[in-house]
């Protein structure tokens, strides 16, 4: 990566999606971000993950089909709902061959002249504990995510890009994401702007304590019809070159600060017990939706 000038004084413009869940996808939430991205031309589009609802074959050629038909740099994270469902050999020998048509696209590092785009992989094809679904920060993937951060030119700043919040939700067995707190104490002594996130389908935007220091966590909601407590929406990220701002987008034009949660749920499922997080604006549905 070349060191070119850092300080050019424009602004970076970020469009961070998340959890798009092709099989379930929110068609008039989509067109409205692919006219967005058309009309504003955002130095990249990140995608954290789940870009699928069950990993099936017409769902991946739909999401290979709208992702690559983007005229902008695009990096995507894999999710969980984007490993073999159906299909345990596939899923163990093969996790990532539906991503065929949009490879060059998983984990890809972009560079927007000072903001580096970083990936670090949360989603596992298989781990020790019953629910697969959560979390896993492996030491391979936290060491290549670590030595791209070593990497950058002098004075860069980074967006680590993940698919599971990097929180220990939970106890020992029903942590959100295994080896969150570690990789975020690791990602804290280096210069890191901001964690960007999905999978819980609620905005967030929170410091999160680390033995190291402090490090900012930005989760995206969902551009699905499986809402938790807030619309469909995506978030728009600017950095200035010092300062790092977020706006919730979404159709029915709701205030960001009332679009996002005070903490991290454990799941994406909508929050139905005392004290589950929800956002101001309480956009709970009564039930889920189907899958299909």
């Amino acid at each position: 990566m070349s060191d070119t000038s850092r300080t050019d004084g424009r602004t970076r413009l970020l469009f961070h999606l998340s959890d798009i869940h092709f099989g379930l996808e929110d068609n008039l939430a989509l067109d409205w971000v692919k006219r967005e991205i058309a009309q504003r031309r955002p130095d990249a589009v990140a995608i954290t993950g789940d870009l699928t609802m069950r990993a099936r074959h017409r769902e991946f050629n739909a999401a290979i089909h709208w992702i690559t038909a983007l005229d902008v740099p695009v990096t995507v994270e894999v999710g969980n709902h984007d490993m073999p469902y159906f299909n345990p050999l596939e899923r163990f020998l093969k996790p990532y061959k539906r991503f065929k048509g949009m490879a060059a696209l998983i984990e890809k590092e972009i560079d927007m002249n000072g903001l580096v785009i970083v990936p670090l992989k949360t989603a596992v094809r298989a781990q020790p504990r019953f629910n697969w679904s959560k979390g896993w920060v492996t030491d391979r993937a936290l060491d290549k995510c670590l030595a791209a951060l070593d990497a950058l030119p002098e004075g860069c700043r980074a967006l680590v890009a993940v698919h599971h919040p990097l929180r220990e939700v939970g106890t020992e067995g029903t942590a959100l994401t295994k080896n969150g707190g570690k990789a975020l104490a690791e990602l804290a002594k280096r210069p890191v702007e901001a964690v960007i996130s999905g999978h819980v389908h609620d905005p967030f935007d929170i410091m999160e304590e680390t033995t190291c220091g402090p490090v900012r966590m930005i989760g995206a909601g969902t551009l699905s019809k499986r809402t938790r407590s807030t619309p469909p929406s995506f978030n728009e990220i600017r950095w200035d070159g010092e300062k790092l701002t977020v706006r919730a987008r979404n159709l029915e034009e709701v205030d960001t600060r009332d679009m996002q949660i005070d903490d991290v749920p454990e799941d994406a499922r909508p929050p139905r017990d005392p004290g589950d997080p929800v956002a101001p604006v309480r956009q709970v549905p009564r039930v889920d939706p189907p899958v299909r």
